[in-house]
């Protein structure tokens, strides 16, 4: 028997496909059908973004389609078990609350959640009022999800004023941790050591090599100039860090999801607590908009629908992703490990292979670097490639508003060209100069990429990635394939394990052996 899963991608995949062209000359309101604002009102300085969905394939018929599939994978209970705290994630047995450090949870999570920001903000305040001493630096160690997000937010709001001058360290590489030693004062340098379980060997190695710089530049407690950032306090104060720079998260905020948490300690010293409150309350309105729109009016689902239509439809193994802003250029790095660490999987929640493509491989640069670069493949390359656009209405800079029109022009100009396509011959019959268009794209346009914005462009992603996870029915909460590596690692440096002559091979060549 034919299930309503079987039933709804069985109409998805029979839907014609028509082109871009003709979507808008079917649907004098396509614009209106396919785009969505989220706005955060004026306990914030009041803004929002727009979400534009209309040079997709979507029309009404695949829409239908698709809310005939979200409501046989059910995803309305899928929805209210993560918001709500059950067990989503059922491969480690336990739930996702990324959402209670933003408000919307359990009651016991929210109240834990806020208790452990509340503990975050007095540290955060006591060092910039000097009861550590002087702090001008902070290096920040972390891998992953303890990194990635601390570096985006960083980078995006302290360009113009930075309260601590920080130095995100991810890599086991040593050039990584001497180029931030080399841009610090070891005697006004504060390092946070972040890690959910506190073992994590890059970042662990990383840490002890931080104080012996600290200690080796005369720095008489190396110790006490270290935070702790970890849902693992006890390995901390093990470790020897006081309890009282000890932050804690919990234990169900996953590592790609805790920005939120004490893991955005250095967003919070490095740009202040008002940004960080900021970044938290423009997550928490797009939550508010997730736990409440239903189908297609549900933003980041909608969202999802396009990426399930253009990896399972028309066979596009990846997504591009283009920030029209300095400030956001670090945002596909963070979104590679936000979809492809939680969608990058091969088995159901029920353990059976998935039938088809799921993650997309993400990838992305700035506006205008890229379209001097990668933008040739996407107008004229063989490959169908969706691409997403981000960009703000108010500028970064203070120059001559000329660079801030340049570049939105430019934005929105690449969207209609990829969707338009055309010849550039003057005769329009130069095969090299032919442009076939129906090429898809997104655009997010946000009023001002501030604070709030960062945390509502962060959410959406989050639940677009969960959104895709529960189309494909897999679980996005578990990243075991990560784990492989780091244990085959272990092995070598333990001389625990046989490789194959390749891998044997190599560690002889690089004196391992």
């Amino acid at each position: 028997m034919t299930s309503k899963i079987d039933q709804a991608w069985t109409t998805i995949q029979s839907h014609g496909q028509k082109t871009l062209e003709e979507l808008f000359a079917a649907d004098a309101n396509r614009v209106g059908k396919l785009s969505g604002r989220i706005e955060w009102g004026e306990e914030l300085t009041a803004g929002g973004i727009l979400f534009d969905w209309s040079k997709t394939h979507l029309d009404d018929a695949l829409l239908d389609g698709f809310e005939a599939l979200a409501e046989a994978r059910g995803f309305a209970d899928k929805r209210a078990e993560l918001l709500s705290g059950a067990v989503i994630n059922v491969t480690e047995g336990r739930a996702a609350e990324h959402t209670a450090t933003r408000g919307t949870g359990a009651d016991a999570s929210v109240e834990e959640a806020q208790a452990l920001l509340l503990r975050m903000k007095l540290l955060v305040e006591a060092i910039h009022q000097g009861a550590l001493g002087e702090i001008k630096h902070l290096i920040h160690i972390g891998i992953g999800g303890s990194a990635l997000g601390p570096a985006l937010a960083v980078d995006a709001l302290t360009r113009d004023l930075a309260l601590v001058d920080v130095h995100v360290v991810s890599n086991i590489d040593g050039v990584a941790l001497e180029q931030a030693f080399a841009a610090c004062d070891p005697a006004t340098t504060l390092v946070a050591v972040a890690s959910k379980t506190f073992t994590t060997i890059e970042t662990m190695t990383n840490a002890a090599s931080a104080l012996k710089w600290l200690g080796d530049n005369g720095v008489d407690d190396p110790g006490g100039r270290v935070v702790a950032l970890t849902a693992n306090p006890d390995k901390a104060v093990e470790w020897g860090v006081d309890e009282t720079r000890v932050l804690p998260f919990m234990e169900t905020v996953g590592g790609r999801y805790s920005l939120w948490s004490s893991i955005g300690f250095p967003v919070a010293l490095g740009a202040g607590w008002d940004e960080f409150e900021a970044m938290l309350a423009g997550a928490a309105a797009v939550d508010a908009h997730f736990a409440s729109a239903e189908g297609r009016a549900n933003l980041p689902l909608r969202a999802a629908f396009a990426d399930q239509y253009y990896s399972r439809v028309r066979g596009c193994q990846t997504r591009a992703v283009f920030a029209y802003d300095e400030r956001f250029g670090l945002f596909p790095d963070y979104l590679q490990q936000l979809e492809m660490e939680s969608n990058g999987k091969r088995v159901t929640v029920e353990g059976e292979p998935v039938d088809g493509p799921t993650a997309a491989v993400t990838w992305g640069g700035v506006g205008t670097d890229a379209q001097h670069a990668v933008f040739q493949l996407l107008h004229q390359g063989t490959h169908l490639i969706p691409v997403d656009f981000i960009a703000s209405i108010a500028p970064g800079d203070e120059l001559d508003p000329a660079h801030h029109r340049i570049l939105l022009t430019n934005c929105f100009a690449q969207g209609a060209a990829l969707m338009a396509g055309g010849n550039m011959a003057a005769d329009g019959k130069d095969p090299a100069r032919a442009f076939p268009g129906n090429r898809p794209s997104a655009t997010m346009l946000a009023d001002d990429l501030d604070a709030a914005a960062l945390g509502a462009l962060i959410a959406f992603h989050e639940h677009r990635t969960f959104a895709n996870a529960v189309l494909l029915g897999i679980n996005p909460f578990d990243q075991f394939g990560v784990e492989l590596g780091k244990k085959m690692a272990t092995d070598i440096e333990g001389g625990e394990a046989e490789f194959d002559a390749s891998t044997k091979a190599l560690l002889e060549a690089a004196g391992l052996g």
